[in-house]
């Protein structure tokens, strides 16, 4: 028999089985653990519901992605650099489309569109009154600006003269130290500091080219037809054009950064068509007044050319403004990607999935490039010439 206390235990015991019955509706998995405590039941988790290092990893990763495709430069170096890069192709269509016409007029080529610069800029430069109006920029930077359109003239001619003594693989590769030449010059005179990431953006960059041109050999679709005539001399010719361009797309970044689009293109205008005129006027008089003009299909290539090459130097001021004269070269690889897409109409060339790949790796090397964006130092304005303070603030389209 029991006594009343061993018997008002067991009921006390029976009541506490059916409270905990009545509220723990839920019944217990195998893996999760019961802890009863004084005042609480608690079920605990076990660790696999825990988020792992993967995850972890994806979730980091997408984060960063995401916070990189939502900022304004990622899209602007992106976007406008291809921009430009078909402007380029355009220009690379028509001259072959001359070429193949007989038309060798590289320097009188360009000489209409330096003529426009002048009519449409300098003329407006001309009516503005100010501290930087055309007499005071002519009388305190014009002979800066003289050797500036210098540099732009005869990179044009050199490159373009170096196809006919090497082949177009040489052209292709060398005429990348015009990167390698911003690069230089943006870090010692732009002062400009370059992250780790852009440098792995500019290399991916060059393997996208290298895949280029050995595509281009697989295909044999630059093959040359007369051979190179003095190899040495056009791989000269390129480098040193390559060279000039370099230096006349940081000055460009300098000018519109610190002062204005109008005032560059103007002082482009007035001097280029001055250089250029007196070049094709001595180097190339005879090959132009045997260009048979009354070909219709020889006036719309050079009006083509004419415009495409306008709308290059134009819009390169913004693009250039907005990014960097680094992006605005690397951006340019793509450049021979759609002039094969165009060639395979045009010029009967052979595709490849190659040419598909080494297009995706250069668009890649500019994504990836474009990140980060490099920093500047900050320099003190020129209170005489009114420069303002260099820094990461995107400067506004004039």
């Amino acid at each position: 028999m029991f006594d009343k206390t061993q018997k008002g235990s067991l009921i006390t015991d029976k009541r506490m089985s059916s409270d905990v019955q009545e509220t723990d509706t839920e019944p217990l998995l195998p893996h999760h653990e019961l802890t009863i405590g004084a005042s609480e039941i608690s079920i605990n988790e076990p660790d696999s519901k825990k988020p792992n290092l993967c995850s972890q990893v994806y979730t980091f990763v997408y984060i960063k992605i995401k916070s990189i495709l939502l900022t304004k430069y990622f899209w602007k170096c992106v976007l406008l650099g291809q921009f430009i890069s078909l402007l380029l192709c355009g220009t690379a269509v028509t001259s072959g489309l001359l070429s193949r016409k007989g038309v060798h007029t590289p320097t009188a080529q360009s000489f209409l569109n330096y003529v426009l610069l002048c009519l449409i800029f300098t003329v407006s430069l001309a009516c503005r009154r100010g501290d930087r109006s055309l007499g005071y920029i002519l009388k305190t930077s014009g002979w800066k600006y003289f050797f500036i359109s210098l540099a732009d003239v005869e990179a044009n001619y050199l490159v373009v003269k170096a196809y006919s003594y090497t082949t177009v693989t040489s052209v292709q590769l060398l005429d990348c130290f015009s990167i390698v030449t911003v690069l230089l010059l943006s870090y010692f005179v732009l002062r400009v500091r370059y992250h780790f990431v852009n440098g792995v953006g500019v290399v991916t960059c060059f393997l996208g080219l290298i895949a280029l041109v050995l595509t281009d050999s697989l295909t044999g679709n630059n093959k040359d037809t007369d051979g190179a005539s003095d190899k040495v001399l056009g791989d000269i010719f390129c480098v040193c054009g390559a060279f000039l361009y370099g230096v006349s797309n940081v000055a460009e970044e300098f000018v519109v950064k610190n002062f204005d689009r109008t005032e560059f293109l103007a002082m482009l205008g007035l001097f280029g068509s001055l250089i250029n005129g007196v070049q094709f006027a001595v180097f190339e008089r005879h090959e132009v007044e045997s260009v048979n003009f009354y070909s219709a299909e020889i006036v719309i290539c050079f009006v083509g050319f004419t415009i495409c090459q306008f709308a290059l130097y134009t819009c390169m001021t913004i693009v250039i403004q907005q990014t960097s004269a680094t992006t605005v070269n690397i951006s340019l690889l793509t450049a021979d990607f759609y002039t094969l897409l165009l060639g395979l109409f045009l010029f009967k060339y052979q595709f490849h999935g190659l040419y598909f790949g080494s297009f995706v790796v250069v668009l890649l090397g500019v994504a990836i490039y474009a990140t980060k964006e490099p920093e500047r130092k900050i320099e003190e304005p020129d209170k005489t010439n009114k420069e303002p303070v260099m820094t990461n603030k995107e400067p506004v389209a004039q």
